[in-house]
């Protein structure tokens, strides 16, 4: 079956409220012909989905912060923060700064001067890893995301979260190859009957995949976070689909941190997350 399109005024009908197609087309998903192409009608509703889930935190930043700090990790062309600065930031009254953080210079260059000539001007662009933001990202965050940060890059997201105490955190994370890894160069490193379950490379990689993730939301609850997993969208428009949503609630959660003890134990993983902000967990 041919790759789904949007046409005409189907384009119309894939927008949010108050979204524009004039911006759309100014970051290339919408083509020189008008139309949403099959490629782009998927990001855009990857992009679309994850604005909707986070409306709620920015909306409650708003209300109790008087300049909230919103920031996109590994942001790559910059297309979640421009939508959502059209959709969030030009309402008046709105006080949200959105800092965009991409270490590749050519992307965080032309997103600057994008900002510019479209007046965005709360738009700030950071150009650097994750973790090497330091001081051009505020010591107080309060909301951060993160849409398909390939591999680790998703655990530097959650780990500056955590340190810059942002009280909402939603993160779909992409590639996740490292505890693949791990598992791959040491198979037996779990007692029986663990490395049954990644025994084969498909069954390493899903394997690796799906442990990473249990454990980002493990790390995420023992610092205090309401954690919810589902899924973005529906799996046509993306396989890279797992969403990580995260409120903060607590100081701390001492079962899910003597849960996460249990798990690092058994399975003998060294997730990223783990050696950044609980490195005292490891065997």
């Amino acid at each position: 079956m041919a790759p789904r399109e949007a046409r005409g005024e189907a384009v119309v009908r894939e927008l949010l409220p108050g979204q524009s197609v004039a911006l759309l087309r100014e970051l290339h998903l919408v083509g020189r012909d008008g139309n949403l192409h099959a490629d782009s009608l998927r990001k855009l509703k990857q992009v679309n989905h994850l604005v909707q889930l986070l409306a709620p935190a920015i909306l409650e930043a708003r209300e109790r912060h008087a300049e909230p700090a919103l920031l996109d990790a590994g942001a790559g062309n910059s297309y979640l923060g421009f939508i959502l600065y059209e959709l969030f930031l030009r309402e008046p009254g709105s006080r949200e700064v959105l800092y965009s953080v991409e270490s590749r210079p050519e992307l965080c260059a032309r997103a600057r001067e994008r900002a510019e000539r479209l007046g965005f001007d709360r738009m700030r662009f950071v150009e650097a890893a994750l973790s090497d933001a330091g001081d051009e990202v505020p010591d107080r965050l309060h909301v951060v995301t993160a849409l398909h940060a390939c591999d680790t890059a998703t655990d530097d997201a959650l780990v500056l979260a955590v340190r810059r105490n942002a009280d909402h955190v939603a993160v779909v994370p992409c590639c996740q190859a490292e505890v693949a890894a791990q598992l791959k160069d040491d198979p037996k490193a779990a007692s029986e009957p663990w490395p049954l379950l990644w025994a084969h490379p498909i069954h390493r990689r899903e394997a690796g995949a799906h442990l990473t993730n249990v454990v980002r939301a493990l790390a995420l609850t023992s610092f205090g976070y309401q954690v919810t997993v589902t899924e973005l969208t529906g799996w046509e428009h993306s396989l890279k689909n797992e969403l990580i949503l995260g409120r903060r609630v607590h100081r701390e959660h001492r079962g899910a941190r003597a849960q996460l003890t249990t798990l690092l134990r058994a399975t003998a993983v060294r997730p990223k997350i783990v050696r950044d902000l609980l490195p005292e967990l490891l065997p």
